[in-house]
């Protein structure tokens, strides 16, 4: 036994050692690959004056170019820029991908453990800083950390610095999904405590408020634009016509005038009525509609591929980009993964259909601005397959040529700017194809004015983003999305109640309105907050991020809820991220309330009076399963017999 022992012992030490080197290696790999890269800059622009005119001598050359000119016309600018560009530096505009960012805010060039799986994917799966900024020539990033203001301002600010350091000091184009709610998803939404905290878009939705939604872009602009973010991932004006679908939670809803309204004044308040230096630009998504998913299922991963019809509504889902996106003058446009069954001659997905992004998109509505592809629609990645939904038999090489032949612009979650490089030597792209979509990049880059100043102050990041009246404005808006769908005399409570919470993140707030009890038992009143049920799936890292399938409680999900409401008279406040089959709770409780993204603290003002519930519903509740099953992917609001419709919603 003991010499087993010490074989084991000294077998543990030698694994032990060859993970250390092995990490060692694989560390001093990439810090000396860092090192070559960084050499590949050269010096910093200087700030020179020439004729009254003061400039950033963004190529080194001692003069003023025209597109270093600040006063001459954009298109001016852009026309001196691209004569000045060779093939790969155009290659490398037309792309986005995400960036890795270290927990304190410095480019991720080697390594870092961390116990956060985010940190540690962006670590081992992502390119770091400068192979993409010095090598491959790219100027346009989506960030995934979730910093404070300062280090997220700070971060910004040193890849600024680095493309300021490329042969043309291309100045690079921060993008990032939506950060001002309460859900985490790095495939779609970013939890981000620095910003001010605002209800979902469902939520916004159920305000009916154009104004609010307005302002709510405005405050975020300012937030993004502190810390060196200049183009949102957003908003979604899909439409929720497929209950089922795991992307509901960041749509307007199900409605098509309503969704157009919300996302016309949601895109005014990131970009203004024009896009200028002081705007964030949109990158409305995803054309032509995202939500009649087959059964259900989201489009990033294989067995969602599917986009169907049955309903012949093919046109419903277009009309919030017609009467929303487009009015507003949205700067981009993200096509879906999806490929829209029946409605092209080709079966394939929306970014490689030409008939969809050349034919609908830019020469039927005149679309002029960017284009962009959804992430990794043409390699396979650490994290997923390539989603080539329609074209798998393609190479890289032929999926990166349809995507252009379609019309798109620019390829997000990729980082080959070579294979665009190879196409145009052999004669299968023009450059001048290029011209034509590297022209609207820098067009956008001009109009936010990252030319001539792309830097953030530091010491303000923190004192605009997550201010005092932003975070007020955003808690008013969480009472105002709340939807009160039953209530049978039992709100508001009385101050002094004695309740039992349950499933509260701070139970400490509702003390300042009545008597929190330790146990059902003590309590007269019991307020329960739920969430929507879901079909675990965790095959990959991203999949578990997406909430998909079922929308009704299991028996054991059920028997808990209903224990604990069946002891004392209830206040249910159910977290929608998808209309949930509420109907076996809602017999039980003496209240309901549908909740969008709401803390704590806006819950206890609501359920005791201090604000009233007016949120309209965005959707509507199917009142079983089989309901659910029946509905066709494509229509709103045709559920058999709902047990709330859409538009319901009580007030005190």
């Amino acid at each position: 036994m003991k010499k087993l022992l010490k074989v084991l012992k000294y077998i543990l030490i030698a694994v032990l050692s060859i993970i250390v080197v092995g990490a060692g290696i694989f560390y001093f790999t990439k810090k000396s690959a860092s090192n070559k890269n960084m050499k590949l800059l050269g010096g910093e622009a200087e700030v020179l004056n020439e004729k009254g005119i003061r400039f950033r001598d963004l190529n080194k050359n001692g003069k003023l170019d025209v597109y270093e000119n600040p006063t001459a016309p954009i298109e001016a600018r852009i026309n001196d820029l691209i004569d000045q560009m060779t093939l790969e530096e155009k290659a490398g505009t037309m792309f986005v991908t995400m960036i890795g960012t270290t927990p304190k805010g410095e480019p991720m060039e080697t390594p870092v453990l961390s116990t956060d799986p985010l940190v540690l994917m962006m670590s081992f799966a992502l390119p770091s800083n400068s192979e993409m900024i010095a090598r491959k020539k790219m100027n346009s990033f989506n960030i995934l950390a979730s910093l404070d203001a300062e280090s997220m301002a700070k971060y910004a600010n040193t890849i600024q610095k680095m493309a300021e350091r490329t042969r043309l000091g291309i100045p690079i184009t921060v993008a990032t999904d939506p950060r001002h709610g309460t859900i985490n998803n790095p495939g779609a939404s970013l939890f981000t405590p620095a910003f001010s905290q605002w209800p979902s878009s469902l939520g916004l939705a159920a305000t009916r408020d154009t104004l609010l939604v307005r302002e709510f872009g405005d405050i975020a602009r300012q937030e993004y634009r502190a810390v060196g973010i200049h183009l949102a991932l957003h908003p979604m004006a899909d439409l929720a016509t497929e209950p089922r679908w795991a992307r509901t939670n960041g749509t307007f809803g199900e409605d098509a005038g309503l969704s157009a309204a919300m996302t016309k004044a949601y895109v005014l308040g990131f970009q203004g009525d024009s896009l200028q230096e002081t705007s964030v630009a949109c990158m409305t998504k995803h054309f032509s509609g995202g939500g009649p998913q087959k059964d259900g299922e989201d489009a990033h991963f294989p067995y969602g591929k599917e986009q169907v019809y049955p309903g012949n509504h093919f046109a419903y889902h277009v009309r919030p980009f017609t009467e929303g996106a487009f009015p507003a003058k949205t700067a981009q446009i993200m096509p879906y993964y999806g490929i829209p069954v029946g409605q092209t001659n080709e079966e394939v997905a929306f970014a490689f259909n030409k008939e969809i992004i050349g034919g609908l998109l830019r020469d039927s509505l005149n679309f002029k601005g960017v284009v962009c592809t959804d992430w990794n629609i043409i390699t396979d990645s650490k994290i997923g397959e390539g989603r080539a939904w329609g074209v798998e038999d393609l190479s890289t090489k032929e999926r990166v040529k349809k995507v252009l032949d379609a019309g798109c612009d620019q390829f997000g979650g990729e980082a080959i700017p070579g294979v665009i490089v190879e196409l145009v030597n052999e004669g299968q792209i023009p450059e001048r194809r290029l011209d034509v979509s590297v022209k609207r990049i820098l067009r956008d880059k001009f109009r936010l004015g990252l030319f001539d100043d792309p830097y953030v102050d530091e010491g303000k990041a923190a004192q605009i983003a997550g201010k005092e009246a932003f975070k007020e404005k955003g808690l008013r808006a969480q009472q105002k999305a709340a939807v009160l769908l039953k209530n049978e005399g039992i709100l508001p409570l009385k101050k002094g109640t004695r309740i039992y919470v349950s499933g509260v993140e701070d139970a400490e707030v509702y003390t300042s309105f009545g008597e929190v009890v330790s146990s059902p038992s003590e309590a007269d009143v019991i307020i329960a907050r739920i969430r929507t049920p879901f079909d675990p799936r965790s095959d990959s890292f991203l999949e578990s991020f997406f909430h998909q399938g079922r929308l009704y409680y299991t028996n054991e999900e059920l028997e808990e809820i209903q224990g604990l409401i069946q002891q004392k008279p209830s206040v249910v406040v159910a977290n929608l991220e998808r209309p949930a089959i509420l109907t076996p709770i809602d017999k039980e409780a003496k209240a309901v309330m549908a909740d969008f993204g709401i803390s704590d603290q806006v819950l206890a003002k609501l359920v005791f009076g201090e604000a009233n519930p007016q949120g309209k519903m965005p959707f509507e509740l199917p009142s079983s399963w089989e309901a659910v099953q029946k509905q066709l992917e494509d229509v709103p609001y045709d559920s058999e017999n709902p047990l709330y419709p859409f538009g319901h919603g009580l007030s005190y």
